[in-house]
């Protein structure tokens, strides 16, 4: 396999979202998710919990959605 073949396998897989149940805290959700996006997985966290708060309503459905659809 040449070097541009395997770069875009490796970038194929690095783009797949997967629940990261190893540096989870509650089924891998937000982990996951900053891992798909290459952020910072405690700013994710913090996000989650801010905008629980000020009401967004649908978000825990959809938290819950994602921890037992994915993977």
């Amino acid at each position: 396999m040449n070097a541009l073949n395997k770069e875009t396998a490796q970038m194929n897989t690095a783009r797949t979202f997967r629940l990261d149940r190893s540096n989870a805290k509650f089924m891998g959700v937000c982990s996951g998710v900053a891992n798909y996006f290459g952020w910072d997985v405690n700013l994710v966290r913090i996000g989650v919990v801010v905008a629980t708060l000020l009401g967004v309503g649908s978000l825990i459905p959809i938290y819950l959605a994602i921890g037992l659809i994915a993977d």
